[in-house]
Formats: structure tokens, C-alpha cells, sequence
């Protein structure tokens, strides 16, 4: 018996590294003949003059010693300096205060270490290694949905997945558990009963709830017209036979019915399909400590198995303005105590539905998923006849979920399932247990990425083709690879450069590369954040899930579009147009949208323009109840930068125990962050960070455009730490741009971090900087970026170690 271990590198990275906006023309694009080393002498002379000043071995600033180091022996040392040249071309040193030497010999030092250390990477280049890959939530429910046609809902099975470098899929931390492999197994046996069905299946419940922020005035997606609120899923079901649905409602906080005093009679639709089944009405005097609750029950409804679409929403009654003693707010639940109100109207909220069966088992009928398995059946009742029939099933299927051409290692164990199913349950069964067996195996759930024959134990190779093939379907698609790049993979389509790029522009036209936009993108602008950020209800009553979920697809929507034209990366932060629909048209205050699709539409004004001026960004940077400059700047810092600031010191009080107000007065944001930097230990850090966040100060919590903060007029202004002053968005975006190859470069880093699913190290930046220039040289369009990535050694190699078979010890 013998097991896999892993073998993964450790290195230590810089520490505190800060890239910010404004400055020296560190950031400018090199010229032609500063791609080459610079034979003099200035750039030691600032190393011994300026920077061993902090850096020497009794200061130690920074933890770092600069006292030793030979900028023409950089190579021997990268590590240390790449430290250097990100502090360089950022800026940041010498630091603000200390004597600067002029900014062409910054450049210099900057130009000559990236010089010694690319010519040495040039020479000896390390593409890196990484562990196996597991299939996350995302990816898993993609290559289900890939295989079977089934949408199901990963959470249901497998824990949360952990983020390293901002990203779900590095592999180092993808650890394996007893709870996770228990997760995969359970998932395995319920997905491959829901793709055949399950006549014997005993009853059970699924619970769909609705959020607690989602607002039920208008007509859900996917809900019959002339309906509102509720909810809508596709469902699986197992099998033919009785379903019971059970509807609870939203109570306040005593438990009566949230909606009493609606001044009309509530009735609830079940539908399935779109059919109506069942047509309830509501009882407005129902209490949480009634015998059923808050909640109402059809009777046996009988579905057929397969996925259906399942409907529970209320028949609307009204549309139009309502007149109330206050002005009506957008979100119909900001507070469950106006319920039973009069006065102001309120509306009956669906708080879950709960389909519980199946009950009287009439069989399986015929499903899409079913058609797509069972692609043959046996025409006798001859056992090799149903051998053969499930042989061939079972291989197309392996082969696509292994993503590889399988071999009779791979099928004969699948068949030894079939024949345990077969005698259990006859040749359906039979397929269904070794269906549950793909599902199961280690070759579906990871990513091994095997040496080819050959491979030294140390040096680096050329990765399979079959391995690159799955690298550029779940970097570009984030979903295995289609037969087209199979078929490429096996016919030698990917053994050069040219075959590489033909399959990458393939793949970006397809429809599938929206999961760049959808994975790689919402990861990288950290739009998960947004789901954790709830805007105070009784100052912000206008935001609700369905605004955010809004907000969330318009900078997908954005970066998408960014890629399949081929724009300009800078386009991110610079575009005067965005992508709405109504709903969010009005809450930013554009008008002529109308609608829930959305659209491009130009801005009206020059307020907003690019990420920057999102609500998601600036959303999920803000705190409940106020903006937070300190969480806007940081984010510019960590995500367009890739530098983020150091965590404050343990013995500084937070912002929130600044008091909200003085003589009298509401204090602004600002001014109590002005209070709370007073401090010297908050002081160094603020200074960076807080010009940045405070040129955004016009959009509130919730993205929306303010002029005024706490009764008085925002203040956007401030002055960065290099002295460049900012009155606002505009400045800001000014500002940012002056760092084009510092954004480029940070940008570079994320997309490689992704697609290779491991953190990008020091000896990567030579690397990330060729990508850059080539970027450069193409007006840095994305096209350029993601070739280079995955044109470059460290997608297209790997360095032997990564795993090795080692004799089982007992452990």
C-alpha cells in the first residue's frame, strides 16, 4: 500500500510592503535600454548611503540588513530583492522624512536589481510547484452540472473552503478531513440517486430559505407573472409519488403574522413548472405559538421525478405608489415592528418553503439526466449484454469526469460496482453504484498532475498535456476541460505556443469564460465581502439583497465585458459606463433604465467611473453604520496593489471608541478619524491610508452619491503621502494611474495566484514582469495578460517534488 505526500516549499516573503498612487516616476514604463543591467556605480551608492540608514544590523528595520548586500550580486539574494523593488517602484522608499536621493537614482537601483534578477531567472528559470488540487465548492457544482446536467447546491455537502492569497483554490491549504472526505462521499451517493432516480428512496425534507433581507413587493425571477415575493428553486426530486410543501412566514418579534394590518386578504400560490397546484389562503391572525406556527401546509401534490421548478409566492394584490403616514422605503422588511401598524402598509414575507417526500413511490419517470446516462440499455435480459451496455456507459462517463481517457485499470473496479448494484437492484441500480463510484474517486476530486516518464526528481518539466488541458478549462472556465480540448490535448494542439494561444482565444469567446468574471474576478475584487456587509435598516432603508445581488453582477458584468472586447486592463478603473438595470439605475440616480435585464448604459456625469464607483466595492468597505475610509483605503492598498498594510498594534482602540459627537454636534467620519490618528502609533500608518479612503467619501454606505455626512458638507480632500493633493474620485483615479506598471503588475500577480492555484513567490516576479511588458507593448489588454500567464513557465511547468509515493508506514 502506498500513499501520497506532499512536499511543499516554505519560503519567507516580505513583510510590510506598501504600493500607493502619486510620487516619483518609479511607476513609468521602462524605457527600451533599461530592460538591460546599468554598469555604474550609483545604484550601490544608495544602498550604502540611503538605505542601510534603517536597514543595517543594529536597526534592523523591517527585519531586514542591508549592510552585506551587493546589487550586482541581486541574484544571489532575490528574495531580499524583490523586497526592494516593489518599496522602490511603489515609492515608499526612502520613506516620507527622509532624505531622498534624485528619482532617477532610484530608478536606476530599481531598473538594475530587476535587471540582475530576470537575467538570472532567464538562465535558470524555476517554475515552481504545487500540490494537488481538489475540486472546491464552485468547481465541484460546475462539474456536476458539466456532467449530469444537474445544478446542485455544493454547500449542502462539503464545509467552507479556506482563501489563500485572496482565492479559494490554492492548493497548500486545501486541507483533507475526515469531515470533508465524509462530504464527498455523502455527496457522491445522493447526487448519482438524483441523476437515476431511487423508486426504493425513503422520505425526507429539503428547506429553501428566504433571506431575511430580501425584499417581497415586487415579482420574483422565476415566480408566475402577477405574482410577488417568495421564492423560486429547481428542485430535484428522486422520485414519482406524493410531495407535501409547508410555507412559514415572517413574525415580529412577539410572534404575531408580519403583515396584519395589509388591507386586503393574503393567498399563497404553490406552483410546479409554472402550473398552479395549490392556492392557500392566509390567515393574517396566526401566532408562532399556535399549534402550526406561522406557517401553512398543502396537501400530497404529486411531481414526478427530475429537476422541476418549484414556485411559493403571493398573488399580488396592488401595484402602484402607496400612500402611508411615512414615506415608503425600498426594502419591505427593514423593520418587522411596523407589522402590525396601521398607517403603513405592509405585505406578508415568505420566511421558508420546505418540500418534504416523496410518499406513495409510483416509480421513476424518464428525466434529462437519466437520457444523458443511460445512452444504452440492454436488449436482453442476458447478463454480458447488460455488462456490455453498462461497460460502455461507465467509460464514456469516467472519461469525462476524470478528464483523461480511461484504460481498463480505471473501468474493471467502476464494473465490479455495477455487478454489486445489479445483484442488489438489477442493471439500473447497477449503473447508479458505479456512477456513485466516479463520483467517489480520488480521480474525479483531484487534480493529480503526474511527471511524465523521464522527469528528473528535482528540475523542472513540461506538463502533460491532458494536465494543461484541465489547467486552462478551470483557470479560463472554472469547470473541466470540453472535448474540443481533449481532443487537442491528444493530438498534440497544446505542445506548442501557437496551439496554447488558439485554444485560450477559443476559450475567452466561449460562453463558459464567463467564469472569469464570475470566479476569478469576484475573488479578486473580494466581491464575497459584499454578502457579509448589512447596512443599517433604520438609516438605510432603501438597500436590500436583491440591490446587492445587483450591485455584485454589474462589476462582473463590467470586467466581462472588459475581457471579451479585449479593452484595456486601466478600463477597470477608468470606464465611463457601466451596466444596470432598474434597480440599480435608481439607486444610483441614472435614469431611462427600465427593467430587471441589465444593459450598458454611460454614465450621466463624471462622478463615477470605473470599480471604484461601484456599490459592491464600496458597499463591502464600509461598516453597517458609516463609511470607512480606513476599509476603502486598505482595499485600494491590498487588491489593486497587492500590499497591504500592516494590522494595527494590539493597544490602539478602534474608530468606534472615538465619541459619535461633541459639543453638541453629530461628528463626521472624518473628523473622527482626524481624532483617532492623532495617536503617533496610528499616525504612520493612517497617513498612507486614509487620503485614499477620504477621496471616496461621497459615496455612503450603500454607493450612493452624498454631499453631506452628519448634517455637514463632505470633505473629500487630503493630500497623499508624497504630497500630491486629492479633492475626490476624479484625483483619486489620477493619482492611481500615475502607478500603471505598480496596478499592472499586482494584477499580473492575482491572475497567476488563480490560475496556478498557488501563491505567487519571489523567484515568480521575473516572470510577472515579462508579462507586464508584454502587456505594455499590446496598450495592456487583458488578452495580453491572460496569454501570458498561460504561455508561461510557470503554468506550463512544474518542478519535480511536488508529490512522491512513499511505502505506507502504518500511518
Amino acid at each position: 500500500m502506498k500513499r501520497l505526500a506532499i512536499a511543499l516549499s516554505c519560503i519567507a516573503l516580505w513583510g510590510l510592503i506598501s504600493t500607493l498612487p502619486g510620487g516619483s516616476s518609479l511607476s513609468a514604463p521602462l524605457p527600451a535600454q533599461a530592460r538591460g543591467f546599468i554598469p555604474d556605480t550609483i545604484p550601490q551608492t544608495v544602498v550604502n548611503q540611503v538605505c542601510t540608514n534603517c536597514h543595517n544590523d543594529t536597526r534592523v528595520l523591517g527585519n531586514l540588513s542591508l549592510e552585506r548586500f551587493e546589487v550586482e550580486m541581486a541574484h544571489l539574494e532575490a528574495e531580499t530583492a524583490e523586497k526592494m523593488i516593489r518599496k522602490l517602484r511603489a515609492g515608499m522608499m526612502p520613506p516620507p522624512g527622509i532624505r531622498r536621493p534624485p528619482p532617477e537614482d532610484l530608478l536606476a537601483l530599481a531598473e538594475t536589481l530587476e535587471a540582475r534578477v530576470d537575467a538570472a531567472a532567464a538562465d535558470r528559470p524555476d517554475p515552481g510547484v504545487r500540490s494537488f488540487q481538489r475540486l472546491n465548492r464552485a468547481e465541484y457544482e460546475r462539474s456536476i452540472r458539466a456532467l449530469l446536467g444537474l445544478d446542485i447546491d455544493a454547500s449542502a455537502y462539503l464545509p467552507n473552503e479556506t482563501i489563500s492569497a485572496g482565492f479559494d483554490n490554492i492548493a497548500d491549504v486545501q486541507n483533507l478531513s475526515a469531515t470533508l472526505l465524509e462530504g464527498y462521499l455523502t455527496a457522491a451517493s445522493e447526487i448519482s440517486r438524483l441523476a437515476l432516480g431511487d423508486p426504493t428512496v425513503t422520505p425526507s425534507e429539503t428547506e429553501y430559505e428566504v433571506s431575511r433581507y430580501a425584499e417581497q413587493r415586487q415579482h420574483v425571477p422565476g415566480t408566475p407573472i402577477g405574482t410577488r415575493g417568495g421564492i423560486s428553486v429547481v428542485h430535484n426530486f428522486t422520485a414519482d409519488g406524493d410531495y407535501v410543501f409547508r410555507l412559514a412566514f415572517q413574525h415580529e418579534s412577539t410572534g404575531n403574522f408580519f403583515g396584519q394590518t395589509t388591507p386586503f386578504d393574503e393567498q399563497v400560490e404553490l406552483s410546479v413548472d409554472g402550473e398552479r397546484r395549490a392556492l392557500i389562503d392566509i390567515d393574517r391572525w396566526m401566532h408562532r405559538q399556535d399549534p402550526n406556527g406561522v406557517q401553512v401546509e398543502t396537501g400530497p401534490i404529486h411531481v414526478t421525478a427530475g429537476p422541476h421548478r418549484v414556485s411559493a409566492a403571493f398573488i399580488k394584490r396592488f401595484d402602484g405608489p402607496i400612500e402611508d403616514l411615512v414615506s415608503p422605503h425600498e426594502w419591505s422588511l427593514a423593520d418587522k415592528k411596523i407589522g402590525y401598524s396601521h398607517g403603513i402598509t405592509v405585505v406578508a414575507h415568505l420566511r421558508d418553503l420546505t418540500i418534504r417526500g416523496p410518499f406513495g413511490v409510483s416509480g421513476v419517470s424518464e428525466t434529462p439526466t437519466r437520457a444523458r446516462v443511460l445512452t444504452c440499455r440492454p436488449e436482453t435480459e442476458d447478463e454480458a449484454a447488460g455488462r456490455r451496455c453498462a461497460g460502455e456507459i461507465v467509460e464514456r462517463l469516467a472519461a469525462q469526469a476524470y478528464r483523461r481517457p480511461v484504460d481498463a485499470a480505471d473501468i474493471d473496479p467502476l464494473l465490479v460496482l455495477y455487478d454489486a448494484g445489479v445483484a442488489e437492484g438489477g442493471f439500473e441500480v447497477g449503473v447508479r453504484t458505479a456512477l456513485q463510484g466516479i463520483l467517489a474517486s480520488p480521480d474525479f476530486i483531484f487534480r493529480f498532475e503526474e511527471p511524465p516518464a523521464g522527469a528528473g526528481t528535482d528540475g523542472p518539466y513540461r506538463i502533460a498535456p491532458l494536465d494543461l488541458a484541465s489547467r486552462l478549462a478551470f483557470f479560463l472556465w472554472g469547470m473541466p476541460p470540453d472535448e474540443p480540448l481533449i481532443d487537442a490535448a491528444r493530438t498534440g494542439g497544446l505542445d506548442d505556443a501557437a496551439g496554447v494561444e488558439a485554444q485560450v482565444r477559443r476559450m475567452l469567446a466561449h460562453a463558459n469564460a464567463e467564469g472569469l468574471a464570475t470566479r476569478f474576478a469576484a475573488q479578486w475584487l473580494r466581491l464575497q465581502d459584499l454578502d457579509s456587509v448589512h447596512p443599517d435598516a433604520l438609516r438605510f432603508p432603501d438597500f436590500y439583497e436583491q440591490l446587492a445581488r445587483d450591485m455584485r453582477r454589474e462589476t462582473e458584468l463590467l470586467f466581462e465585458h472588459v475581457v471579451r472586447e479585449d479593452r484595456s486592463f486601466f478600463e477597470l478603473l477608468t470606464a465611463d459606463y457601466t451596466f444596470v438595470n432598474e434597480r440599480l439605475a435608481r439607486h444610483y440616480g441614472i435614469s431611462g433604465v427600465a427593467g430587471t435585464h441589465f444593459r450598458k448604459v454611460d454614465y450621466p456625469d463624471d462622478i463615477r467611473r470605473g470599480v471604484l464607483a461601484h456599490g459592491s466595492i464600496l458597499t463591502s468597505t464600509s461598516h453597517a453604520n458609516r463609511t470607512s475610509p480606513v476599509l476603502r483605503g486598505k482595499w485600494i492598498m491590498e487588491v489593486l496593489f497587492g500590499t497591504p498594510p500592516p494590522p494595527p498594534p494590539p493597544d490602539v482602540p478602534d474608530l468606534e471608541a472615538i465619541d459619535e459627537a461633541e459639543e453638541g454636534r453629530f461628528l463626521t467620519v472624518r473628523e473622527r478619524l482626524e481624532m483617532h490618528r492623532a495617536s503617533p502609533a496610528c499616525r504612520s500608518c493612517h497617513r498612507v491610508i486614509d487620503p485614499l479612503g477620504l477621496a471616496l467619501e461621497n459615496f455612503d454606505v450603500t454607493g450612493a452619491y452624498r454631499i453631506n455626512d452628519q448634517g455637514r458638507t463632505v470633505d473629500p480632500s487630503g493630500d497623499l503621502y508624497d504630497g500630491t493633493p486629492l479633492s475626490g474620485p476624479a484625483d483619486l483615479r489620477t493619482a492611481l494611474l500615475t502607478r500603471r506598471e505598480s496596478l499592472a503588475r499586482s494584477f499580473t500577480e492575482s491572475l497567476m495566484a488563480y490560475a496556478l492555484g498557488r501563491r505567487v513567490e519571489y523567484f515568480d516576479m521575473p516572470t510577472v514582469r515579462r508579462i507586464t511588458r508584454r502587456a505594455e507593448a499590446e496598450d495592456y489588454r487583458m488578452s495580453a495578460f491572460i496569454l501570458g500567464v498561460a504561455e508561461s513557465p510557470a503554468f506550463l511547468m512544474s518542478r519535480g517534488g511536488a508529490i512522491v509515493e512513499q511505502d505506507n508506514q502504518g500511518t
